[in-house]
């Protein structure tokens, strides 16, 4: 897979606080990478780093192998906080605007645009007239107006009803699977992230903590029985003795065991039959937003 995007110890600083410390990360041609965070978690900034849209404390990056970036900035796409849109223009006079400024010269793509976000039935409406979500509409119709090769959304789908974030999402995976356009996607819905994203990357407090592909996440995720005993160490030699062998230990001495599904009594009975204290023991299957929790060791609403 092409490599498109790394930034190297990408660091962007206002004074004392680092907002994006120190991060190091790669993104492949035609993935949807999701970057999750909390609120202040250097997200925003971040993708305005890589947009050109802010100057680097430290650090650099490429994009499509241009290191530092300048014609290639021109292969991106962006919307970044709230859509740069004229509301005493419509929707299609704001992306005709932006595609005359861009040399575009065929005039059916502004409409095939519109149609494509669901903002075809929008007419003359003035957009200053629109909600917040038909305004988050148009802000994706015009990050895609020059037809780019990679398009970074921050928070695309704020502001949408089930229907209009199930609409966006399919979009993106049209786009995605059909024009092999790539994404670098923010979001706090992490449910509907998770639905889409190829790969992750986990920011917190402007770090980067970790970066996988689905299939690893997948993998991290799967359902467990997840046992705490007094001793750890004997707790897993009863568990070898059993025939268990799909198991890991945390960092927190807590027990994963990946098989014997549903077999949780036995194993707990086994254990204190060989003088193993049992403190917990239960089957999870956990989500992405369960994963940044334990991953950030923080509490809900990222």
């Amino acid at each position: 897979m092409e490599e498109i995007l790394r930034t190297v110890s990408l660091t962007k600083r206002y004074g004392r606080h680092a907002a994006v410390n120190n991060v190091s990360l790669s993104m492949g041609q035609g993935e949807i990478y999701g970057l999750i965070g909390r609120n202040g978690a250097g997200k925003t900034t971040l993708l305005k780093l890589i947009c050109g849209l802010a100057r680097p404390t430290a650090g650099d990056f490429s994009l499509f192998g241009e290191r530092p970036p300048r014609q290639s900035l021109s292969r991106v796409g962006a919307l970044i906080e709230a859509p740069g849109i004229f509301p005493a223009l419509s929707a299609q006079e704001n992306l005709m605007l932006k595609y005359t400024a861009l040399g575009g010269r065929d005039k059916r793509w502004p409409q095939k645009l519109l149609d494509t976000v669901g903002l075809s039935n929008a007419g003359s409406k003035k957009v200053g007239k629109f909600s917040m979500g038909m305004k988050q509409r148009l802000g994706i119709a015009l990050a895609l107006v020059g037809r780019p090769d990679l398009v970074i959304l921050d928070e695309p789908i704020n502001g949408l009803d089930p229907q209009g974030i199930a609409e966006i999402r399919d979009m993106i995976e049209e786009l995605n699977r059909t024009y092999g356009v790539s994404f670098l996607i923010s979001s706090h819905i992490l449910e509907e992230l998770s639905k889409i994203a190829t790969s992750y990357g986990f920011l917190h407090q402007g770090c980067l903590l970790q970066q996988v592909t689905r299939e690893e996440l997948a993998a991290k995720c799967r359902e467990h029985i997840e046992l705490i005993a007094q001793p750890t160490e004997r707790a897993c030699t009863v568990l070898e003795e059993m025939g268990i062998s799909d198991y890991r230990v945390t960092q927190d001495g807590v027990i994963q065991i990946f098989e014997r599904l549903g077999g949780s009594g036995d194993i707990a009975m086994t254990l204190m039959q060989q003088q193993v204290r049992v403190l917990s023991l239960c089957e999870k299957n956990e989500n992405l937003e369960d994963y940044y929790l334990k991953l950030t060791g923080g509490q809900k609403h990222v």
